[in-house]
């Protein structure tokens, strides 16, 4: 069971962890309200950083219950997803929809975002494809 926890491992921990994405992030995924965007880490393992501002998400307890479910789904999905750090930021009306709405899009973007990962790396292998990382040397 424990090897379903939610430890600080895979979490992003600080402003730089954060600033790394922003600046590198190879993999952007949408949902309805919601945006993820991706950078590969090295570390064998996802690691999650939340955004939800209170510009975007107005009450306390909408942004609680949407970075729980975004935790929670994480979680529930580690093993599959690539050794990406990820920043899920909310949109504009992301609040209005219901939990498992919200759980339904998170689901989606993991599944793309591991798709699009699996299809970079595989990219980087052949010859006469331009990947991320290929087209900058």
């Amino acid at each position: 069971m424990s090897s379903q926890g939610y430890p600080r491992q895979l979490r992003l921990l600080t402003a730089g962890d954060y600033r790394r994405v922003f600046e590198t992030a190879a993999f952007k995924v949408h949902g309805k309200g919601l945006m993820a965007l991706a950078s590969p880490n090295g570390r064998g393992h996802p690691r999650l950083g939340l955004i939800f501002s209170k510009k975007n998400v107005r009450r306390a307890v909408d942004r609680n219950r949407l970075k729980r479910i975004a935790r929670e789904s994480i979680r529930l999905q580690q093993h599959r997803l690539p050794s990406v750090d990820i920043v899920v930021l909310a949109r504009r009306g992301v609040h209005e929809l219901d939990n498992a709405t919200v759980h339904r899009q998170l689901q989606g973007m993991w599944r793309r975002l591991e798709r699009e990962a699996r299809r970079s790396s595989h990219g980087a292998d052949l010859p006469g494809q331009e990947s991320g990382d290929a087209s900058r040397a």
